[in-house]
């Protein structure tokens, strides 16, 4: 009899955990890979979704190449916001997003960053003395050939012509955070980043702005996986691109489209 009793208690105990695990399952918030630009922003939206009786979003930040190969290599996540129409386009041409639900909805600068303490001045203007400033040192930024920050910068160097003056000087970072921490510790004298990522560190400021005609404006695009099945993800998406979702953005720098 206790025997019985036992395997009862036993078997109640398992579906209780099993009842539990699943509601836990069921309440989780969708997964976002947002661009690492997104940091403090997309932190901030996912709060305000969050007082509104919502499950928090799950958000891991990389640079926009990294999370887009993680969804191409079969990672699970509901949403994909991207530092550029590019990097959605490979996940489109790939069918990994929801077409339909793709929207562009941000905007952002570049920016010519220098620590916090630094006296440097410089003018972005064709020709300016980037690689005399520089001298031995180097100059921070997210890579070149894949992340977003990198490929505007180096888009805006080659413009105004001194990128081949600066190409062998470049400290390379995985992400556009990774090159803000640079400046911000001394340990490079300047860095490319967005101005969303200079206001965000108080340990840097910004030496100047660079035109938005030396490189391909500026968009972060939204989407919903292929794959995405949480059952919240869209409202969370059309919160996003919603006035109020702008609003949050705008607080932190962005531009909204």
């Amino acid at each position: 009899m206790l025997d019985r009793i036992g395997r009862w208690c036993a078997a109640l105990a398992l579906l209780l955990g099993l009842g539990l695990s699943c509601q836990a399952a069921w309440a989780a918030g969708p997964t976002v890979l947002a661009a690492a630009s997104l940091r403090e922003s997309m932190n901030a939206a996912a709060d305000a979704w969050a007082a509104k009786g919502h499950a928090r979003p799950v958000i891991s930040f990389a640079g926009s190449s990294a999370l887009a190969r993680q969804i191409e290599a079969g990672a699970p996540a509901d949403i994909f916001v991207s530092a550029d129409e590019r990097w959605m386009d490979y996940l489109q041409a790939r069918k990994l997003i929801r077409t339909a639900t793709r929207r562009s909805f941000l905007a952002n600068d570049i920016v010519l960053i220098a620590p916090k303490a630094s006296p440097v001045k410089l003018a972005i203007k064709p020709g300016f003395p980037l690689a005399r400033t520089l001298g031995s040192r180097r100059l921070a930024m997210a890579d070149t050939n894949a992340v977003p920050a990198g490929r505007y910068g180096k888009e805006a160097l080659q413009k105004l012509g001194v990128w081949n003056s600066v190409s062998g000087k470049i400290a390379s970072a995985e992400n556009v955070r990774v090159a803000l921490a640079f400046v911000s510790r001394d340990e490079t004298p300047l860095g490319v980043v967005y101005a969303t990522d200079a206001k965000a560190d108080p340990g840097v400021r910004v030496v100047g702005t660079f035109p938005r005609s030396t490189h391909t404006p500026i968009s972060y695009p939204v989407a919903l996986t292929a794959r995405a099945a949480n059952r919240e993800a869209e409202a969370f998406r059309t919160f996003l691109i919603s006035s109020r979702g702008k609003a949050v953005f705008a607080r932190f720098g962005f531009r909204t489209n």
